[in-house]
């Protein structure tokens, strides 16, 4: 007794923070309503903080951390997701794979509506998906496709059972991102518990464990190519990275930065120089043969899938984001409303066009004018490139947050932290029936977002600059 006495007043701090969380966390899961946004903001704001001191206070315990991580995700396992329907879109995918469909060619309700129910609980399924994804067509990639069926072929016959299944894949990625995380922070002589910024993060949890958004499945194949790559294994860092975009399609985007890491010029001995032999660069032919063995292995992903319905159905899907869907946007609603003063109508199809085309220009800027040449510079650049399109998109979904958490680790840009935790105030959009969004809480959000975004990328090196200056005249 005066040993576990002695151990509480030990560790009294990080047990209440630990006690807390798991309070927290089980009223998050089991009792909560996407409605109820008061208690939704509370509960966020309360694990955010506890799960900043846990890092603060723990943060050379990586084994602590580590087991922490897996007890916060644990507590969510019999828990249906409370903050997004996709799952049941999840699900019929999964269970039409299995009954010998291409899940590409055919929306739920053109199923449900001649009175067809092709799989088991259609009827669940689709009422839980709602009207909106039931009359799209999938644009989930293979890989997402695979874990779905993973979730049929084990629990073809219950919804929670599936849940279940889908989350215990998504945690298993997660534990690969943290495994390769540590490792390459570990290679960067970064330090190793910044990567809990990201594991332990409830962001992360609530989004990916909780709400099984398969965007941690993506993030672990993107780092795991990484550090293959930083490992000069650069052949199955193409092959992993072809997996990624076979998860979600936003590697791609990535692809052109890789440019200048291959056409490095590696430092040559002066034995090499004095001697007669030629000196080869075949950076050039690595970089061609890394993009097309990527995009070999995505194509190869698709194949099973294709025919020229396929292709017409994912493209028409795709192109919804540019041109259709509207959510959590900052740049896109200020040239909405400006748009609207001029033209007096929503130009979205007009702005959809045009904001591809700048994404594209400034990841081309990206790749040719920055340095790239080490493995920290490639991953700010993967961080600024995707945060300008996000920035620029029409449609910003909380967990689309979560790649750019994953790659701030390994910079010293924290605007990512601060946007995991002020995105939750986009979920204030369905505290009415309408679900439609306040306006004053996005510009809160992206104020908060923006003020740290331009601080750091802007202003602190000209800050810091000025005041070393002041310092060197005195």
């Amino acid at each position: 007794m005066p040993l576990n006495l002695s151990f509480i007043k030990l560790y009294r701090t990080p047990l209440l923070l630990v006690l807390s969380s798991i309070a927290f966390y089980l009223s998050f899961a089991y009792s909560l309503v996407r409605t109820d946004y008061v208690k939704l903001i509370m509960l966020y704001a309360a694990l955010f903080f506890l799960f900043y001191k846990l890092v603060q206070v723990l943060k050379n315990q990586v084994v602590v951390l580590t087991w922490l991580a897996f007890i916060f995700r644990a507590l969510f396992i019999l828990a249906t997701p409370n903050l997004s329907q996709d799952f049941y879109r999840f699900i019929w995918d999964g269970r039409m794979l299995l009954e010998g469909f291409n899940p590409y060619l055919n929306t739920v309700v053109s199923f449900i509506s001649i009175g067809e129910f092709p799989v088991v609980q259609s009827q669940e399924l689709h009422q839980g998906m709602g009207e909106l994804n039931a009359s799209h067509f999938t644009n989930y990639p293979p890989i997402n496709q695979l874990c779905f069926a993973i979730a049929g072929l084990f629990a073809g016959k219950s919804i929670l059972g599936s849940v279940m299944v889908m989350r215990l894949l998504i945690i298993a990625a997660d534990f690969g991102t943290l495994f390769f995380g540590k490792k390459l922070l570990e290679r960067l002589n970064l330090p190793a518990h910044n990567i809990f910024w990201y594991i332990l993060n409830p962001f992360i949890i609530i989004e990916l464990t909780s709400n099984l958004h398969f965007e941690g499945v993506m993030i672990f194949f993107l780092l795991w190519s990484l550090y293959l790559l930083y490992s000069q294994k650069w052949v199955f860092a193409a092959v992993v990275l072809g997996c990624s975009i076979s998860v979600k399609l936003i590697p791609l985007m990535f692809l052109p930065l890789f440019f200048k890491w291959f056409m490095k010029k590696k430092e040559i001995s002066q034995d090499a120089i004095a001697s007669s032999k030629p000196i080869h660069n075949n950076g050039f032919l690595k970089l061609i043969a890394f993009y097309s063995i990527t995009l070999l292995t995505t194509l190869l992903m698709f194949l099973p899938f294709y025919s020229k319905q396929f292709v017409s159905n994912y493209a028409k899907t795709v192109g919804l984001w540019f041109q259709d869907f509207e959510f959590n946007a900052s740049l896109y609603y200020i040239a909405r409303g400006i748009g609207y003063s001029f033209r007096g109508y929503n130009e979205i199809a007009t702005i959809g066009k045009i904001t591809p085309l700048l994404v594209v220009l400034f990841v081309l800027a990206m790749a040719f004018l920055r340095k790239n040449k080490t493995t920290v510079q490639i991953i700010t650049s993967m961080l600024l490139a995707l945060s300008f399109y996000y920035f620029t998109a029409t449609t910003v979904h909380p967990w689309y947050v979560a790649t750019l958490l994953i790659l701030s680790v390994f910079t010293n840009y924290k605007f990512p932290l601060v946007w995991s935790f002020a995105i939750i105030l986009s979920y204030l959009a369905y505290m009415n029936t309408n679900n439609t969004e306040n306006l004053w809480i996005i510009g809160l959000e992206y104020a908060i977002v923006y003020s740290v975004f331009i601080w750091e990328v802007f202003l602190q090196k000209k800050f810091s600059n000025k005041h070393i200056d002041h310092l060197d005249n005195n």
